[in-house]
């Protein structure tokens, strides 16, 4: 059965977040975790929900994830160039160091919650994966202590060390799949903490991602019921399947739907979704175009 068939074919309407555990800053840590809790069983509802596109949720949440990661690596490139690194390449062109963190946050995104799963991650020995992973306490203080070990033994693999604290956090929740938060929710300077105040701030920063995570669920769940709606009108041969790759990926090229149509007609659909409001073209630009909900 098709990804469209699974997912709600109109808007769906989804109970909001409490305003107490998303707004403001808890600096008291019993009130800070308390928040968190609050917020990530909120998160964990909506990811229950059958009109949210999983896949390309994780996928986006990835693309953030590892732009935060290349600022704290000093450099400058944002999402446009993280996308264009990863969706505008060639076969065997190299991504570019700030490509490379998009692509280890995009595998780490699909893959089991395992050693295995996990190898691929930069700077870390897969000793050290297993370790982590073996890791047990409370959620956040589980991602806390992660992070701050695997920064301890491995001080230039930020990368491996968010991860594998994202993969913490998932597996006390019981998670299948990386959700990523802390890249996003931690400043640069708080991967120079440690103790409570690396807890402390890993609370925080589940309060504040989680709620940017649940706003885009809701934006994703409301364009893709769009999707759905406009669905009928497309005539092209596999348009279907195309429609299904956009609801598992952050970005595409119309090069990459040529395995079901011809160039000409994969640039033809793109245009006509930009046209009925289902889909942007999110470069701004008139050639590399690429396109996602």
């Amino acid at each position: 059965m098709s990804v469209l068939s699974h997912l709600e074919r109109s808007a769906p309407s989804w109970p909001a977040a409490p305003g107490w555990a998303v707004t403001g800053r808890a600096a008291d840590p019993e009130a800070a975790a308390f928040r968190a809790g609050a917020a990530l069983a909120y998160l964990q509802g909506l990811m229950a929900q059958p009109g949210l596109p999983i896949a390309l949720w994780r996928d986006r949440l990835a693309l953030e994830a590892a732009a935060a990661t290349v600022r704290v690596s000093g450099r400058p490139e944002g999402l446009g160039e993280l996308r264009d690194a990863l969706h505008l390449a060639r076969p065997g062109d190299p991504l570019g160091p700030a490509g490379e963190i998009g692509q280890v946050w995009r595998r780490a995104v699909t893959r089991p919650l395992t050693a295995r799963g996990l190898a691929h991650l930069p700077g870390v020995t897969p000793e050290l994966v297993r370790r982590e992973l073996a890791r047990t306490g409370a959620p956040i203080a589980r991602a806390a202590a992660t992070l701050e070990a695997v920064l301890a033994e491995a001080p230039r693999a930020e990368t491996a060390a968010l991860i594998l604290a994202d993969a913490a956090l998932a597996r006390a929740l019981g998670w299948d799949r990386i959700v990523p938060l802390l890249a996003t929710g931690l400043a640069p300077r708080d991967l120079r903490r440690e103790g409570d105040e690396l807890r402390l701030a890993c609370h925080q920063a589940v309060v504040r991602a989680a709620a940017q995570a649940a706003g885009l669920a809701q934006e994703l769940a409301r364009r893709t019921a769009r999707l759905h709606a406009v669905a009928p009108k497309l005539r092209a041969k596999g348009a279907e399947a195309a429609l299904e790759l956009f609801l598992a990926q952050d970005a595409l090229a119309p090069a990459a739907l040529t395995h079901l149509m011809s160039d000409r007609a994969a640039r033809r659909l793109c245009d006509r979704l930009v046209a009925l409001g289902a889909l942007r073209e999110l470069t701004g630009r008139d050639s590399f175009r690429l396109y996602g909900l």
